[in-house]
């Protein structure tokens, strides 16, 4: 998906909203564990009631890896299953990749490649070791890096915040990989825990999207979070991940996270008004 293409279906729904597809066989409603497919059942019944509200999903792959061969089975199932839709969101896949030249180029293929097994439109990347390790998930056409720079655990302040000649480690961070690629095909987590870091941020990356986990369970301010980082186009995703897919464990799962979801995307109307976006 080209950045065009994104902007303007997040002015279509008037929505910035990315939902996490953390699917975890220990959370999701009881009874879907009798089915055949528990995670993609869950899945398709979260997505069939957000999609109205959502731009985008997040499925966190340590989540399908941890259920083995049958949960990356069934994330091919939620795969076939977005690509299925007349109204197609923005897919990324949260991997937190990152290796050597020909290693990373293996972990693009698997993620990126259009001809691949998934065709994942983004995939979530560490920055730690350097551009060679970055650059091969950039060579397919409209997919997108979105490099590690801020991120809301507890445990950034070990590294993230250190200082140095050029500011904070996750300054440089930003600095240097902007130079790698431009705002059509990467973008940066900044998480919503640590939004008054936002203006630092941008001052650095003015045109960039971010996107931005944190908002909801996490106890991020989805108002703090566009004040400080809203731009003219945009520029956000905003993640919510429990807050909206296990908003209940009965059998109106569904319905609970439509709502959850309807909640955060009005919400989000509202602040892209302030900015005239639509």
């Amino acid at each position: 998906m080209t950045r065009k293409e994104l902007i303007e279906k997040i002015r279509s729904k008037r929505s910035f909203l990315c939902v996490g597809l953390d699917t975890d066989l220990a959370k999701i409603p009881p009874h879907l564990l009798e089915t055949e497919n528990p995670i993609f059942n869950f899945n398709k019944a979260i997505i069939d009631a957000t999609l109205p509200y959502a731009v985008a999903y997040k499925p966190n792959l340590a989540f399908y890896e941890a259920a083995g061969i049958e949960g990356m089975r069934q994330l091919n199932m939620t795969m076939d299953y977005f690509k299925s839709l007349s109204d197609k969101p923005f897919i990324i896949a949260d991997a937190k990749r990152g290796d050597i030249g020909n290693t990373s180029q293996q972990y693009a293929k698997a993620f990126l490649d259009p001809q691949g097994e998934y065709d994942f439109d983004a995939l979530t990347i560490a920055p730690y070791m350097g551009e060679d390790s970055v650059k091969p998930f950039m060579v397919y056409e409209n997919k997108w890096v979105v490099l590690l720079a801020l991120t809301s655990n507890k445990g950034a302040i070990d590294f993230q915040f250190l200082e140095t000649p050029e500011g904070p480690l996750f300054e440089q961070v930003l600095k240097t990989s902007k130079l790698w690629g431009t705002p059509e095909n990467m973008m940066y987590v900044v998480g919503a825990t640590k939004a008054d870091m936002l203006t630092r941020v941008r001052a650095i990356v003015p045109d960039s999207f971010l996107l931005v986990p944190g908002v909801g369970a996490q106890g991020g301010s989805l108002e703090e979070v566009c004040r400080y980082g809203l731009t003219a186009e945009c520029g956000l995703l905003v993640n919510s991940s429990r807050g909206i897919i296990y908003a209940s464990k009965g059998e109106d799962y569904a319905q609970r996270a439509a709502e959850e979801a309807r909640k955060l995307q009005e919400q989000m109307a509202a602040e892209l008004q302030k900015v005239n976006f639509c």
